[in-house]
């Protein structure tokens, strides 16, 4: 299947003068015009049904008929896509899915941070390594972590690299979601993809139509992070154009009216199950923020899938390290359900960046002080939880 994005050239895939931030630059790069060529031609790595079907689960979810667990790496390897490590990611989100059903009494509808998750925004466009001043690594779709000068480059030919890993793990996943959907009500179907839909260059091009709907081909669920919400955004537009669920992540700096806006694009018909918003606001700061932006969007006729994120907003740097502590992960989640419940509205789960090995990334549990970080901190970009971490975030939500 080509559908119209066969048709596209491979110029710069958003208008002149609307904003696309945090993108690559590779548009002088000689494989940047075969590469997007390459992926147009593409056949899309999800169908119309997978999409419908995951709509209604979300709707369940929204209506507060089950709850949602969204989780994986920080960031996705090109190394890590055969299908026994897809399975052993999989593996962790049905044990934690599992815990939170039993513990709610609700089914668990279960997504991962898999199938794309290649590309990173960065809060600056450099960083110093060794008295050298690199590229910051911005995901595999991007560049390389290594910090050499070549490694840092900008390469769209991994554009093309990230779709092949990424239809290695949709079909890890499709084999294991049609044996799980042989025995499972469809709201607990899954696993599903999800991944940020951050570079337009690769998403633009991996739009389809299909029976007159157009849908986002490179995965279930993109969401667009906090520094691409933008109303006027290439990735707003991108998204509003698609029949696709889509999430949004909502960070301490948006605005009520500005939310407002985004959610009207994202969500003109307000459909349960279209729209699902990931609150990231950081422990000391939920409980503030929060109410305000629920009212409007409540007042605005929206009925949303929430999920609380309590990771990004909690970053710290110990010892040289980006880390969370477990502590204030656990408290942002649990805030951010009080919040939800006191206005009346469904927590619908939680979004996290949980790792499939015992990795000592955060701090907690195990992870018991600073020295300990370094004993095997294997993240390619921010600190995730390790599956006991992740479990004690899981009990300690669902008893608040």
């Amino acid at each position: 299947m080509t559908g119209d994005g066969a048709r596209r050239t491979p110029r710069q895939p958003w208008p002149a003068g609307v904003e696309a931030a945090q993108q690559p630059d590779w548009a002088t790069h000689p494989a940047y015009e075969p590469s997007c060529t390459a992926l147009a031609s593409a056949p899309a790595l999800v169908t119309p049904e997978e999409l419908a079907r995951l709509r209604r689960a979300l709707a369940v979810v929204a209506g507060g008929g089950a709850v949602m667990l969204q989780l994986g790496d920080c960031a996705e390897s090109f190394e890590e896509t055969d299908a026994d490590q897809v399975r052993a990611k999989t593996a962790v989100l049905h044990a934690l899915a599992d815990e939170v059903a039993d513990g709610t009494g609700l089914p668990v509808l279960r997504v991962g941070r898999i199938g794309g998750q290649f590309a990173k925004p960065r809060t600056l466009p450099h960083e110093e390594v060794g008295g050298v001043l690199l590229p910051a690594f911005r995901g595999h779709m991007v560049n390389g972590e290594s910090p050499t000068p070549e490694a840092r480059a900008h390469d769209p030919r991994r554009m093309v690299r990230a779709y092949e890993a990424s239809a290695d793990v949709l079909r890890a996943l499709t084999r294991e979601r049609d044996q799980r959907a042989r025995r499972l009500q469809e709201f607990e179907d899954g696993p599903w993809a999800s991944h940020d839909a951050l570079v337009v260059d690769y998403e633009a091009r991996l739009v389809r139509t299909e029976d007159g709907r157009r849908f986002l081909g490179s995965t279930h669920l993109p969401w667009l992070g906090d520094r691409t919400r933008a109303p006027d955004s290439a990735h707003v537009r991108l998204l509003a154009s698609v029949v696709n669920p889509v999430a949004l992540k909502l960070g301490p700096s948006v605005a009520t009216d500005e939310l407002r806006e985004v959610c009207a694009l994202l969500d003109p018909y307000r459909m349960p199950g279209r729209l699902t918003l990931i609150v990231r606001m950081g422990a000391e700061r939920v409980t503030g923020l929060l109410p305000p932006l629920v009212a409007a969007v409540r007042d605005a006729g929206h009925r949303p899938v929430w999920l609380s994120d309590p990771m990004h907003g909690n970053t710290v740097r110990e010892a040289g390290r980006k880390t969370r502590r477990l502590t204030d992960v656990v408290d942002e989640a649990s805030r951010c359900k009080r919040v939800l419940e006191r206005a009346g509205e469904h927590p619908g789960g939680l979004h996290l960046e949980v790792a499939a090995s015992d990795v000592t990334e955060c701090l907690g549990g195990k992870v018991d002080g600073v020295d300990r970080l370094a004993e095997r901190y294997t993240t390619l970009c921010d600190p995730r939880l390790n599956p006991d971490q992740a479990a004690e975030l899981m009990r300690a939500w669902v008893r608040s």
